[in-house]
């Protein structure tokens, strides 16, 4: 059989975004590519970037010299295990809507002031949480696809996946070269039920984190408007009343053990949400005092962020 992942994965695109689009009225779906032509990586992150997209989805099919293999793989940005990996993501990923005070072409921060550093690590952790998390979701509903067994969610360093400036997942949908596998690929059926898993994922997310006016691109990306610098940092002192914050040190798609020598020592708290267990120091009732400990943190975890939580639940 001749098939080609470029046929297949613009078919399941074009079916994604019209899925979402008829679903969503507020949600713009912009494409990295709608017709059969050839757009480079660095291109196809230009374009979410540069719309400052809030979500994008680069669906691909696998393939491998053993035809026996097959099963869908969720690329989230990271190394494999290493917690070192994800904080290269935090330091690497450009803070949209800050553009003031970060210089894209020499990946600095140049304005001093605290405040808006805080702002920006806290940002960029959340590109990192939200692109597992989200990685999390769309393979579970992936999964459903097909009778036999998924690969998992899994960290990588991939160009597209280091590049873009906003939660990003890369999706192998299956292996080509499996004969079952490339079957339900080429079908009418099968490529409506992937496109219909990742437009269920998505509508999982948006409900999440992006419940409001959207833009989205595919390859697919997402977008939605923000607050301003001062509006965000005035919501993280605002908390008040009965919620306390931690300083959140890193998040990991799997659970450690309480020795982790990644905890460098450090009593550390752990909470689990949608997959992702993110690990966390101290409980502080008042603000100042975190930002306080949190700077002495960023000495040993860099990306360290202040978090407010209620009842032992993230705000």
């Amino acid at each position: 059989m001749q098939s080609q992942e470029k046929d297949i994965t613009l078919i399941i695109s074009l079916l994604v975004g019209d899925y979402i689009s008829k679903s969503n009225s507020n949600v713009e779906v912009v494409y990295t590519r709608d017709t059969d032509k050839f757009v480079d990586l660095p291109e196809r992150v230009g374009i979410a970037n540069r719309l400052k997209a809030d979500l994008f989805i680069s669906i691909h099919v696998n393939a491998s010299t053993n035809t026996d293999v097959r099963g869908l793989e969720v690329y989230a940005f990271g190394g494999s295990k290493d917690h070192e990996n994800l904080e290269v993501a935090r330091r690497e990923n450009a803070v949209v809507g800050f553009e003031d005070i970060y210089n894209s072409d020499d990946g600095k921060f140049h304005d001093k002031k605290s405040e808006y550093r805080i702002i920006s690590k806290y940002i960029q952790n959340q590109f990192i949480d939200r692109s597992i998390e989200f990685a999390v979701t769309l393979c579970n509903e992936l999964k459903s696809c097909v009778s036999w067994a998924d690969r998992g969610v899994k960290q990588a360093e991939y160009l597209i996946l280091r590049k873009a400036h906003m939660p990003r997942v890369l999706v192998e949908l299956d292996f080509i070269t499996n004969p079952e596998a490339e079957m339900y690929l080429l079908s009418e059926n099968g490529q409506k039920r992937y496109a219909m898993a990742i437009c269920s994922a998505f509508e999982k997310y948006k409900a999440d984190y992006i419940d409001c006016n959207i833009k989205i691109p595919t390859e697919i990306t997402c977008k939605t408007s923000s607050l301003d610098k001062n509006d965000q940092l005035e919501s993280i002192k605002n908390n008040t009343g009965d919620k306390i914050y931690k300083v959140q040190i890193f998040a990991s798609s799997s659970k450690l053990p309480e020795n982790s020598p990644q905890f460098k020592g450090y009593k550390v708290s752990c909470y689990e949400v949608g997959g992702l267990y993110k690990y966390t120091c101290e409980s502080l009732s008042d603000y100042d005092e975190a930002l306080k400990v949190q700077k002495t943190l960023l000495e040993v975890f860099d990306g360290a962020f202040v978090v407010c939580i209620k009842n032992e639940d993230k705000c």
